[in-house]
Order: structure tokens, then C-alpha cells, then sequence
């Protein structure tokens, strides 16, 4: 097993250690990076002798790398059990905003949901992520770049549908946002994007979050075409019932995410029906177009097509931004991330396992 902060401090305090033992072991893990316990040296050389016969430190690293032309890289994670998830580091070259790079988490492998734009989706669900394994990607990403190159932003968008996974999720926010012996990272620069699963949007405002939608359709009969699994449990009055009465903190917004799909979404009317679906909501849309895949059916709409949708939302008073998509002749891009079903799936040996029984986090 793996062992959250509660179980190590449960840990130490069995063994008859002081009780800061714990904060001192977490620091390491989560602020330093470091994966060797023999590293830890603010504890005794008896106390790390001990520890090392106890647990060990496991630890993600990415058995391949993908550079896209526009700085985007896919990394992608083998498992202990030999399966693989992707995650995406994202850099904002813009003016304003050049220090700003952004890490898109998976977590589960593949799915529990059937989106039919998303390569993930058609995977299927192999088996949600612990939450070291969650946390294990952002320290496995940060150890790649050099010290002075945080990592600024995380977005819980790449593989999995988070709220189906929602304590495993729960628990690596509270150990990536913890300021005292956490990655530290302020919830404010975190969002998580669930495909709709309205009965625990609460739970995301107990996380202190940020809430982002994937909305795809104006319509319940659009959306049960698009996105079957999670609308015939929520349709969109459902949906949009819980954003109505979603907890939104002073200053922030729900984000809408619209992936337009060249003749399925993207026409004038659904634009106009978006309009009366949102009206009165505090939040933005980002449109999306399609980042196409092998294999899949739709297509990118035309970029006068992806302009006209968006003129028509501002124009009503709607914030609707078109979102760059980055990393797409990697498959890196929204919605590519995942194994095609005909393809030659990535197979590496699951990693090696310490001699020590007992993990006290898998994490890089």
C-alpha cells in the first residue's frame, strides 16, 4: 500500500518518534523530490536505517518524452503494473504570460466515459489512479525542468474523467496544495474539467478548485449522440442546474469548455441556444476545435465557421475565447491523449520493486 500523510503520521507516532517526524519525511517527498531515504539527512542515520526496512520511495518517470514543434511535450508514464498514462506540459510563450507552464494531469487510465471527439474515451476504463500516482506526474514533470522552471499552472484535463475518481483526486489536491510540508501550489492555478458529473460538483468546491465543464451541446439530443454515458445519468438541465447552484468563491468563474465539431455543433442555431443555456451564469467559454485523431469520425470545423460561433456568444455578452490548441503533431492536444484501439500498444516492463515491502509514496 501507499501511504497517505495521515497513515505516515500514524506511522511515526507507532514507532515512538516525535510527531514532526512526519512533516520532516513529507518535505522530502513532496519539496525536495528526493527518492532515496538515505537522502533525508535531517533524520538520524538510525531513523533513516529503519525507515529504509520499512517502505520505500517509489517514483514516477517517463519511459518516453514527445517534443512538439510549438514546446508542448507529452510525457508518457508506464505503471507498476505495466500500464501507461500521459500527461502534458504546456509552456505560454505569449508576451504577457511567458512564465507561466501548465502540466495537464490524468487520472484514470483510459476512461469510465464514451465521449465520442475524445481518443481517451474510446480506450475504455482500465483502472482509476491512486493518488500518489496523481501527484507522482506533477514531481516526475518538475524533475525534468530546470530549478529556476516551475511548473506554474495544473490542469486535471488529460486521461480520466476526475469526478469518477473523486477521493483519489481529493486526496492528491490536498497533498499538491498543502503550503507546510506539500508541492505547495495555491488552489487558485488548479482546475479540474469533469464531462458533467453534476451530483459532485460540490465535492470540486469542497476541493477549492476551479470548476471547468465540458459542455459539447446545446441539446439533449446532441449530447446523448456526443457524450452517451454521462448524459443519460445527467442531461443538461440537470447539469446546468448543479453550475446554477454551484458555490463559486468571490472573483471566480465557471469555465464552459465547448469542443466544436465541424457540421455536429458548430452551427449558428446551437450558438444561440448556448447563449440561452449560460445566460445569467458567471463564467466563461473556451471554444475548442476539434483536434482530429486517426480512426475518428468528426472533423475540425473551418476556422470562419469557429469565428462566426464566437462572434455570435460576445455579441450576446458571453466571454468566449478560442483556445490554441497546443501539442496536436504529438497527439498532445485536447482530446488525443490515449492508445488507439488498432494500434501497437507502448509496452514497457512494470518497474523494478524495492525489497522494502511497504511504499510510502509512489512519486518522482
Amino acid at each position: 500500500m501507499a501511504l497517505s500523510a495521515d497513515d505516515l503520521a500514524a506511522l511515526v507516532r507507532d514507532w515512538g518518534w516525535p510527531r514532526y517526524r512526519a512533516r520532516q519525511i513529507l518535505r522530502w517527498l513532496y519539496q525536495a523530490r528526493i527518492t532515496d531515504i538515505a537522502a533525508m539527512t535531517d533524520l538520524s542515520h538510525a531513523d533513516r536505517t529503519r525507515l529504509a526496512a520499512e517502505a520505500r520511495i517509489g517514483s514516477l518517470s517517463p519511459s518516453e518524452v514527445l517534443s512538439s514543434e510549438d514546446g508542448t511535450q507529452k510525457l508518457i508514464f508506464p505503471l507498476e503494473d505495466g500500464k501507461h498514462i500521459e500527461g502534458v506540459l504546456i509552456p505560454d510563450t505569449s508576451s504577457r504570460t511567458n512564465d507561466r507552464l501548465t502540466l495537464c494531469l490524468s487520472t484514470q487510465v483510459g476512461c469510465t466515459l464514451d465521449c465520442t471527439f475524445c481518443l481517451t474515451g474510446q480506450m475504455g476504463l482500465q483502472r482509476n489512479l491512486k493518488a500518489h500516482e496523481i501527484v507522482g506526474q506533477v514531481l516526475a514533470a518538475q524533475r525534468l525542468l530546470s530549478e529556476d522552471r516551475p511548473i506554474t499552472n495544473l490542469v486535471l484535463m488529460g486521461m480520466g474523467e476526475p469526478l469518477a475518481n473523486a477521493a483519489a483526486v481529493e486526496d492528491a489536491l490536498r497533498r499538491l496544495t498543502n503550503q507546510t510540508w506539500g508541492v505547495g501550489i495555491s488552489p487558485r492555478r488548479i482546475t479540474l474539467s469533469t464531462a458533467g458529473l453534476s451530483s459532485r460538483l460540490n465535492q470540486v468546491a469542497r476541493m477549492g478548485v476551479n470548476l471547468a465543464v465540458s459542455l459539447n451541446a446545446t441539446t439533449n439530443e446532441q449530447r446523448n449522440r456526443l457524450m452517451p454515458a454521462v448524459n443519460k445519468v445527467y442531461p443538461l438541465e440537470t447539469l446546468l442546474a448543479a453550475c446554477r447552484a454551484f458555490p463559486l468563491k468571490p472573483r471566480r468563474r465557471l469555465t464552459f469548455e465547448y469542443v466544436l465539431l465541424a457540421g455536429a455543433n458548430d452551427t449558428a442555431q446551437d450558438a444561440a441556444r448556448l447563449v440561452k443555456l449560460l445566460r445569467g451564469l458567471r463564467c466563461k467559454i473556451n471554444l475548442i476545435p476539434f483536434n482530429e485523431f486517426p480512426g475518428n469520425p468528426h472533423r475540425r470545423p473551418s476556422d470562419e465557421c469557429v469565428l462566426r460561433f464566437q462572434a455570435i456568444l460576445t455579441r450576446h455578452g458571453l466571454e468566449a475565447y478560442i483556445r490554441k490548441s497546443k501539442g496536436r503533431d504529438i497527439l498532445g492536444a485536447c482530446g488525443q491523449l490515449g492508445t488507439l484501439p488498432d494500434a501497437s500498444v507502448l509496452v514497457r516492463p512494470p518497474g523494478t520493486r524495492s525489497p522494502h515491502p511497504l511504499p510510502i509514496h509512489s512519486h518522482a
